[in-house]
């Protein structure tokens, strides 16, 4: 017999969101490492928030939702909470009850300047990788770093003259054509009205200069896990002082070793990372010039084998860029863009980690 096609509605229900998640859903180990580090963050969080008042969104159900807006590449927040209004899985993870109410898009930004000044993002990335689990799965003697741009959220017609001079674009509209040709604009003399910590920067000559922020990675070669990140103004020197600051900021027992691709090749880079207890596995750079790293170095198989696992790290880049949609940051200031790189680098660590963990026990 053939059935009717109508929808009814149930009086009541019991069944919540765990129940409609499976079991082997890829989402519930994840949820799990989460969880581990949102606890051992959970007396930071007291110090955050007064002990009094009315009880405001926990910041661990923040967290989690932020989370999935990295894991999905959903575009904005606003579009995040429309999603958690009608799929079970979000709410599930956030930890809201089928019946609870979405909370207005607007409590992130109440919200985010209090992480950011508990440095919530940084904590998260550290609780993470201090699980025990993971700590048995990092290297603690070989390491590779490398930076890359971060597009920031500024048009170039918001580049203009630091002294008022320039006039703005004439036309029709908000979007009035504007000329650039024949001017020489740099950081020294212009900033951006829209966002003033974005800095006009280009990687390589052919490529074209935009405004950005550049974002800075620390790997340990065993398994291309992150294990630290910085996000700086785009200079010419920020990636190599951000490795200097990465690599001397991590506690070792013994002399390491740090790959690198030739942007890193300076004399004075070198030496610096030698004083560290560093040992260099820069790429040569012998374009026009003496490279810094010589025979003493390169002689050793342990370079060869740290310049193939150095580019370990552009695959989270592209994961960071392409799947979490960071090429270009949704947000302005370098505080703010700086935060969502940590905790979306710490999606993208989380979305490694539980098969890492499976393979090792």
């Amino acid at each position: 017999m053939r059935g009717v096609d109508e929808q009814t509605g149930a009086l009541f229900s019991y069944l919540s969101p765990e129940a409609l998640v499976p079991m082997d859903h890829p989402l519930r180990p994840i949820r799990l490492l989460v969880n581990q580090a949102l606890a051992r963050l959970s007396p930071a969080f007291d110090k955050l928030y007064p002990a009094s008042g009315r009880a405001s969104i926990a910041p661990e159900k923040l967290l989690r939702a932020l989370l999935l807006q990295a894991f999905f590449g959903v575009r904005s927040e606003r579009q995040l909470m429309e999603q958690v209004s009608y799929n079970m899985l979000f709410r599930w993870f956030i930890g809201l009850s089928m019946d609870a109410p979405v909370w207005d898009v607007t409590v992130f930004t109440k919200n985010r300047e209090r992480l950011l000044e508990g440095d919530v993002a940084v904590g998260f990335l550290r609780a993470v990788m201090g699980d025990p689990a993971v700590a048995g799965l990092l290297s603690s003697e070989h390491f590779s770093v490398d930076g890359t741009l971060i597009d920031a959220w500024a048009s170039m017609k918001s580049f203009r003259r630091k002294d008022g001079e320039d006039e703005p674009p004439a036309g029709p509209g908000r979007n009035a054509e504007r000329n650039f040709r024949g001017e020489t604009r740099s950081n020294d003399t212009h900033a951006s009205t829209t966002d003033p910590d974005a800095r006009l920067y280009r990687k390589s000559k052919g490529q074209p200069a935009r405004l950005c922020y550049m974002g800075h990675l620390l790997i340990e070669n065993r398994h291309g896990l992150i294990v630290d990140t910085r996000t700086t103004h785009a200079t010419g020197r920020a990636e190599r002082e951000a490795a200097e600051d990465m690599i001397a900021a991590k506690t070792r027992t013994r002399r390491c070793s740090l790959g690198a691709d030739k942007a890193y090749d300076t004399a004075e880079h070198v030496a610096r990372l030698r004083e560290l207890g560093v040992t260099p596995h820069v790429a040569q750079n012998t374009a026009g010039r003496r490279s810094a790293i010589d025979g003493r170095t390169t002689r050793h198989p342990g370079y060869a084998i740290s310049q193939r696992l150095r580019k370990r790290i552009e695959e989270p880049f592209g994961w960071i860029k392409a799947a979490a949609g960071l090429r270009k940051t949704r947000h302005r200031g370098l505080k703010r863009v700086g935060w969502m790189v940590t905790l979306t680098v710490a999606a993208c660590n989380l979305v490694r980690l539980p098969k890492l963990i499976a393979a090792a026990t």
